[in-house]
């Protein structure tokens, strides 16, 4: 038996619990399926399998899905789980999103016990028989398979995630309840979505400043991450929005960083050409790994770095005087890092795994080839 924090409840007449399971309490205890007839084989998961790009292991991910004629599940759509493993990983970067903040809702095959915590409470422990396979999805399949083909990136990283639980439930009774969460979806339109400005989306300034500079990097057809951002987790680009925008909210929020407040707020209107202007020299500089498969420059702890070293870029430039969004006099303040860093720096399997790459140290590399561009020791 495994005890896991929980709340009883009851809707007219019906108890179940919501309760507090683990990653490897997931990836144990729930079994996947999808309807399936004889005549059609394995038919557990349509879409087209992308073996060279996916990080999924779509041959041992497929081994978990049953597929049956008693089941109730639709077929599994390759997209939507890589889409949500996506996902997964921006809000593991960028530590500032739960990846799965609702609730999922599950059943269970044999009546489980509950002990309240005290006499007459609603709070207490529920116990699940320990045996694989015991729980299964009535909504949230697609997430939970998705955790399962991401939860060895996890290491020893806390993770819990919410569940409606409900115990021996009649079999149409679990396929009515099924259709009727399934059947209708309010679901907005993509293109409404990511029309949105940072002004209508975000009451924080800066948020909505590092919103709009996401926006023109991903819009903009002078822009060398044009197409590239998964805006609001819509669209087909595979740079993260909120690891940028989060890095770029820190950023707005230090004026002391941008000079003051006066020159913050005068930043505020220009940032949009500036980051623009900076990626595209960046994109330059280090052209080999800007265009090329195998390497890290467009990741999420690059970007973030070029984003946090941005002040001192601009600060360079004050000092010589300079328009902050001249596109020449950000190539000039950043050219020392074509010399002192180098494209091979952000080959995947090269440097950037074998110095183990994070935000802080990538930054720091940054900043001292800013303030020793020839590579004089301090």
């Amino acid at each position: 038996m495994i005890s896991v924090a929980a709340i009883r409840m009851q809707q007219f007449g019906v108890q179940f619990y919501q309760a507090s399971l683990t990653a490897s309490d997931i990836d144990k205890l729930v079994r996947f399926e999808v309807l399936s007839y004889q005549d059609q084989g394995q038919a557990g998961v349509r879409g087209k399998k992308k073996v060279a790009q996916s990080k999924i292991n779509w041959d041992l991910l497929e081994r978990r899905i049953a597929s049956n004629e008693k089941a109730y599940q639709r077929q599994i759509i390759r997209k939507k789980i890589e889409e949500l493993v996506q996902y997964y990983e921006q809000c593991r970067q960028a530590r500032d999103l739960p990846s799965i903040p609702g609730a999922v809702i599950i059943s269970c095959d044999e009546k489980l016990s509950f002990e309240a915590s005290e006499s007459g409470s609603s709070l207490g422990r529920l116990k699940v028989p320990e045996r694989e396979g015991i729980l299964r999805a009535i909504d949230g399949q697609h997430r939970l398979l998705a955790l399962h083909a991401d939860i060895d990136r996890f290491g020893d990283e806390q993770f819990t995630v919410p569940a409606i639980i409900f115990d021996r439930v009649p079999e149409d009774h679990i396929v009515q309840m099924f259709v009727t969460i399934n059947a209708k979806h309010t679901r907005l339109n993509a293109s409404h979505l990511v029309s949105l400005s940072g002004r209508q989306l975000y009451r924080d300034e800066s948020l909505a400043a590092a919103h709009d500079v996401v926006r023109a990097l991903n819009d903009r057809e002078e822009s060398p991450l044009r197409g590239e951002i998964k805006l609001l987790g819509v669209g087909k680009g595979r740079v993260g929005q909120a690891p940028l925008a989060q890095e770029l909210k820190k950023l707005f929020a230090n004026e002391e960083a941008l000079g003051g407040a006066r020159k913050t707020a005068e930043f505020h209107e220009e940032s949009k050409k500036f980051f623009v202007n900076y990626l595209k020299q960046i994109s330059a500089i280090f052209e080999s790994a800007w265009n090329g498969r195998k390497y890290s420059i467009k990741s999420a702890t690059a970007l973030r770095a070029f984003i946090r070293v941005a002040p001192d870029v601009l600060q360079k430039i004050d000092q010589q005087h300079a328009d902050r969004t001249d596109f020449r006099a950000i190539g000039r303040v950043i050219s020392p890092w074509g010399r002192r860093i180098g494209a091979l720096r952000f080959e995947t399997d090269g440097a950037w795994k074998r110095q183990g790459t994070t935000v802080d140290n990538l930054t720091k590399e940054l900043r001292l080839a800013l303030q020793y561009p020839e590579g004089a020791a301090g």
